[in-house]
């Protein structure tokens, strides 16, 4: 069984921790933009247990598609940091699995954009995350909550405070607040 456990915090800017990790030994992986499609039963039995299930297919700044994936994220577990399962499988194609699990019973509940950088400090890897319509976050993911308190440390962030909620749980209400029914959100300047 696969474990995440990841923090998440809201910044104001990416570049100085962009800067931040060049100058304390960070290797950047890969600049993408994720489209995350996430599905759902009609009674939202996945929500109500706390999972999810998501097909996400990205694209690298070059344009070159990386493999698309199927995620199941299992309920959170007790903790200060944010810890799951998570199994994740490469598909060959996006529309197809879609096909495959709305004959199974699920539907798409929210389809959004993400902007992510990554990069890989130590047994971390840092994620620079602007997901349409929310903002600037970073999430650090790591083997440990020592490991990652320590990224967090370095990155000069130990002052600031933990976001327990998920990307998804956010635009959701979101789409909610701003009265968006067909819950689908686009980047700006790529929509």
């Amino acid at each position: 069984m696969a474990i995440e456990t990841e923090l998440k915090l809201r910044v104001d800017s990416h570049e100085p921790l962009r800067q931040r990790l060049k100058s304390i030994g960070g290797t950047l992986i890969r600049q993408v933009v994720e489209t995350n499609c996430i599905l759902d039963r009609l009674d939202s039995m996945l929500q109500r247990h706390g999972c999810g299930l998501r097909i996400r297919s990205a694209v690298d700044v070059e344009g070159h598609s990386l493999p698309t994936t199927l995620t199941f994220k299992g309920p959170r577990r007790v903790g200060d940091l944010k810890s799951r399962e998570e199994f994740e499988v490469e598909v060959g194609d996006a529309d197809a699995m879609t096909v495959v699990l709305e004959r199974l019973g699920f539907h798409t509940v929210l389809c959004y954009q993400k902007r992510r950088e990554s990069w890989r400090l130590g047994d971390c890897q840092v994620d620079l995350d602007e997901p349409a319509c929310l903002g600037l976050f970073v999430e650090i993911e790591g083997p440990t909550g020592m490991g990652i308190r320590a990224v967090q440390q370095d990155l000069g962030l130990h002052g600031a405070k933990p976001i327990s909620i998920s990307y998804v749980g956010m635009l959701l209400a979101y789409c909610e607040a701003n009265r968006v029914s067909d819950r689908v959100l686009m980047l700006a300047s790529l929509a």
